[in-house]
């Protein structure tokens, strides 16, 4: 049998249940007692981001609820986690950076989660020092502009009411809080946001995180701390806010088959022996943090390789405790910008195949 209830996990191993903060007593939280029970079983959830407000060739109606997505229709089963982006929230906008409306984004979380589902989310903000976009990398000292004392302080914290009162505003059926994923100021060691390496210290990059932390921070919510595989593993910790606020480490690593200097040779085994390696010395950090491992964002873009999902990105997981992987969009408007299969995808099968693994978890295995 490949699946089992979650009930059925976390009753079977709830003695392996990792606490990510050992010196204090345990809270209960039920994200965090079904993605480790997950990787005491051997397993790891699947997530996509942006599953239901579109896909590869549609948009959702405002009435739709949280039930469909392109995974969907290839395998009958929805992700177990979806993937939100609040990028445009601070601005009062009514839509994300990616045309999400933030009334229907609150909508499916609130489904998503009566059906069993889990959700993280994800902030590209703008620029605070010179009102570009997340990738305005120009100048340097936004992150210092926004901590206390700077400049941008009371606009900053301004942003992060925002953001406050939408998670505040993610209420089940009873009132209760939904728990969540909170994910920011990721990829921190590449070069491409302005809080990156060569804009801001390690210093100012960790009160940043202390900052948002303590404005956002409330029962039911992890967080998650996601370098991209680009730089040394030492450098990969060199920002670590710790132990206090994370709970997730994961690493944000895509298949990039032009760039693969071996493509010619073994397609995308570049792109597995990577993750893996990363992975690897992430998971020791993990373990002696006691923190959950996840790829936190991953995927090909196109996907042109047919059994990409088999041979390419689960040999990269054989034996490690990952709990969770995120593919990325597959996006209504831009046809090659997708992540996840959809019907007629050269992909599709193989997908299939994935979803049937003993090792996957979507969503029916949640209820």
């Amino acid at each position: 049998m490949k699946k089992l209830n979650l009930l059925t996990f976390m009753a079977l191993c709830a003695s392996m249940v990792m606490s990510c903060k050992s010196e204090t007593p345990s809270v209960p939280n039920p994200i965090k007692d079904a993605l480790a029970a997950a990787v005491a079983n051997g397993k790891y959830m699947y997530a996509m981001q942006d599953a239901t407000p579109y896909g590869h060739s549609w948009q959702a109606a405002p009435e739709d609820e949280a039930t469909r997505c392109d995974v969907k229709d290839v395998c009958g089963d929805m992700p177990a986690i979806l993937g939100f982006d609040l990028g445009g929230i601070e601005l009062g906008d009514a839509q994300n950076l990616d045309g999400v409306s933030f009334d229907m984004m609150r909508k499916w979380i609130i489904e998503h989660d009566a059906n069993g589902g889990i959700i993280t989310l994800s902030w590209h903000l703008r620029n605070p020092l010179t009102g570009g976009d997340t990738w305005d990398v120009s100048t340097e000292g936004v992150v210092a502009s926004i901590l206390e004392g700077g400049e941008n302080h009371e606009k900053f914290m301004g942003w992060l009411g925002k953001v406050d009162a939408f998670i505040s505003s993610l209420k089940d059926a009873e009132g209760n809080q939904i728990p969540l994923i909170f994910r920011p100021w990721h990829e921190n060691t590449g070069g491409w946001f302005w809080w990156a390496p060569q804009l801001c210290s390690q210093e100012d990059y960790k009160a940043l995180w202390k900052l948002t932390y303590d404005t956002l921070h409330r029962d039911g919510m992890l967080w998650a701390y996601s370098p991209s595989t680009t730089l040394l593993k030492e450098e990969a910790f060199a920002r670590y806010p710790g132990d206090e606020i994370i709970d997730i480490i994961g690493v944000d690593h895509y298949d990039s088959y032009v760039d693969d200097p071996k493509s010619s040779a073994e397609p995308h085994a570049f792109f597995t022996e990577a993750l893996r390696a990363s992975l690897e010395y992430i998971n020791a950090f993990a373990q002696e943090h006691g923190l959950l491992l996840a790829v936190t964002e991953t995927g090909m873009e196109s996907i042109p390789c047919p059994t990409w999902w088999t041979e390419a990105l689960q040999p990269a997981l054989e034996g490690l405790p990952v709990c969770y992987l995120l593919t990325w969009r597959n996006a209504w408007d831009r046809p090659t910008h997708f992540f996840s299969p959809f019907p007629g995808a050269v992909c599709e099968k193989d997908f299939v195949d994935f979803y049937n693994s003993e090792k996957t978890l979507f969503l029916k295995d949640l209820k």
